[in-house]
């Protein structure tokens, strides 16, 4: 579908997958900046795009150089609309950072495919457990302000998720929305927020990562950060006007494509054709 000359040696795909590509990277930076997973659109279709013999880290780094730059965009749309506090995100933060790095280190040694039927139940305990509670996160009543409890409970959050963001990756931003929500009583807009600075982080660590090692595509990744930026901003600023109710049914469906995706890589790993 996506053959045909590539563009240059500097930019090795067809035109047909370039577009292709700064489509998927508008609509996962649209993704992201509701409700995060904006990965389950931008990664796959980078494997689609790009010709097989580029390495996997140069897929992975041109992934992260995209996903940072929307959600940096996301980041400030909220920030100017929304309130954060310092004593949850600071601690989410470096959760974020200290789980991210530990799961980056383990994943060396894990196989993945062990975690992602963990993952798969985790995502369908997740989705039942936000149905049957309809008026979670529709309403933004933090629990523990001011105190110890949203400080430890904030970097349990950040090194759980984060952890899973190094060791495995797909629907980070979901997670962290969720677990803010449950655990801190926030709401799904405000959540929202602090989940993008937190998967700054996370992005941020990883880009650095591949940087050093030269393994972004430079030019790809600056195209498809710009489409990135202009879903981040759209999502973003839908998300702001439209509130709680309307980001709570996008992360219900970013829920179920997750878990079509998991149930997918699980069958093909336990019965291969």
């Amino acid at each position: 579908m996506f053959d045909g000359p590539v563009i240059a040696d500097w930019l090795p795909l067809s035109v047909a997958a370039l577009v292709m590509l700064i489509l998927a990277a508008a609509l996962a930076g649209w993704i992201d900046a509701v409700v995060g997973g904006g990965g389950l659109v931008q990664l796959p279709a980078l494997v689609i795009g790009l010709p097989k013999e580029i390495a996997t880290p140069f897929v992975l780094g041109t992934n992260k150089l995209s996903s940072f730059a929307g959600t940096l965009s996301a980041s400030w749309v909220y920030l100017r609309s929304v309130r954060v506090h310092a004593v949850m995100l600071m601690p989410l933060i470096a959760g974020a950072y200290g789980g991210s790095t530990g799961g980056a280190a383990v994943s060396r040694f894990l196989p993945r495919e062990v975690l992602a039927p963990i993952v798969l139940v985790a995502v369908i305990g997740v989705g039942i457990y936000t149905i049957c509670k309809p008026k979670l996160g529709l309403h933004h009543e933090p629990k523990h302000e001011g105190g110890i409890a949203v400080i430890w409970r904030s970097a349990l959050i950040g090194v759980v998720v984060g952890f899973y963001d190094g060791i495995l990756g797909p629907g980070t931003g979901s997670f962290f929305v969720i677990f803010i929500v449950a655990l801190l009583g926030y709401g799904f807009l405000q959540a929202s927020v602090n989940a993008k600075v937190a998967n700054l982080t996370t992005n941020l660590a990883a880009i650095v990562v591949y940087g050093v090692h030269g393994e972004i595509l430079l030019v790809l990744g600056v195209a498809m950060a710009a489409a990135n930026i202009l879903g981040g901003v759209v999502g973003a600023r839908m998300a702001v006007k439209n509130g709680n109710a309307f980001v709570r049914r996008v992360f219900l469906a970013v829920m179920g494509i997750l878990v079509v995706k998991l149930a997918w890589d699980v069958a093909v790993e336990f019965w291969p054709s």
